[in-house]
């Protein structure tokens, strides 16, 4: 199995096409400078030591190196072995709400982006549990089963966004629903949560009922409220204007703490207000050491890094580049591999 440690790096592969393509502009005004000059064939004659094609193998090779040292910088890595590893630990769902709403600035950047870092703050906290990921606007869907695997869980929370959903609204009910519905069906020893985060606006179900049916099956629901009680607009994407309703009037989003309240209440969890993600972290840390812990057997993946295997092709490549300058190695001048010379005798 192959894969990259950091692949936040392999996005610097764009810069390879966008190269390429200003190279092939910089190529066609040299031809027209040429032409505007006088004839070429004359030219050529006139710069016997000119190349027509060594520039362009010269630059293939060095974005063929760039690329490898990207690739590099995202440490490619092979599976070595496997392991079943005992753990001991709860299953958490957590469950995001991707409504337009979120997208108000009331809390920094936005709400959506501020929720995002702090479930990614959870899951760091949640190393020795099992988490799935959901995400809900007018409807809801399983983003990420229940897995010991946090990094696809954080990988899974950075491609996050409200198109993600067609459907706009607030289904909390339909969330948690699904989440409980997610839950392994075998009998566990350990507990299990919900943690829900939300601004708990424009709810399209009954959220408090789902709650309840959540705590009858030992579930509890914890809620994170996102956001401002005195509300916020909702920035429309791509524009600079507001959401407005169908007199025009601008959208006011506020951050429902009372239904938050209820639906946590109901759940037999607890409610918080994301106004300092750091102390909002350490208190639900305190309630995931309340619960029982069960063991659970995950899969413990060891990798051996790879890296240096397009370093070291890079390097080759770039000391190819750098011989095929004549002009700065005396020695292989003498040596003719893009040009035909002409034997007498």
């Amino acid at each position: 199995m192959f894969v990259f440690a950091n692949t936040q790096y392999l996005y610097l592969l764009i810069i390879i096409p966008l190269l390429t393509v200003l190279y092939i502009i910089m190529y066609i005004k040299q031809k027209r400078r040429l032409h505007e000059f006088g004839n070429v064939e004359t030219l050529r004659g006139l710069m016997p030591n000119v190349s027509k094609y060594r520039p362009h193998v010269k630059f293939g090779i060095l974005m063929l190196a760039t690329a490898l040292l990207i690739i590099a910088l995202a440490r490619p890595q092979m599976l070595k072995k496997q392991d079943k590893v005992q753990k001991q630990g709860i299953e958490a769902m957590l469950v995001l709400d991707i409504s337009n709403s979120m997208l108000a600035q009331d809390i920094e950047p936005n709400r959506l982006e501020n929720a995002k870092m702090l479930l990614s703050q959870l899951i760091d906290r949640l190393t020795e549990d099992k988490i799935g990921l959901i995400v809900f606007a007018g409807d809801a869907f399983i983003q990420m089963p229940i897995t010991s695997d946090n990094v696809s869980a954080k990988m899974f929370l950075k491609t996050i966004q409200p198109d993600l959903i067609q459907r706009q609204g607030t289904a909390i009910g339909s969330a948690v629903d699904l989440a409980v519905k997610s839950f392994d069906k075998n009998k566990q020893s350990g507990g299990r949560a919900i943690f829900l985060i939300t601004d708990a606006e424009n709810h399209e179900d009954n959220a408090v009922e789902a709650a309840k049916m959540a705590a009858h099956k030992n579930i509890s629901v914890n809620v994170i409220g996102i956001g401002n009680p005195n509300g916020s607009p909702i920035p429309m994407s791509g524009t600079m204007s507001y959401l407005k309703d169908k007199d025009g009037n601008v959208v006011v989003s506020k951050l429902n703490e009372e239904l938050g309240k209820e639906i946590a209440t109901a759940g037999n969890g607890i409610y918080i207000r994301a106004t300092n993600s750091g102390a909002a972290i350490r208190t639900l840390e305190k309630e995931v050491d309340k619960m029982q812990k069960g063991e659970f057997y995950a899969m413990s993946d060891d990798y051996d890094d790879k890296f240096y295997i397009p370093v070291w092709l890079a390097l080759f490549l770039i000391l190819i580049e750098y011989f095929m300058l004549r002009r700065k190695n005396k020695r292989l001048s003498k040596i003719n591999i893009f040009e035909k010379t002409d034997k007498k005798g």
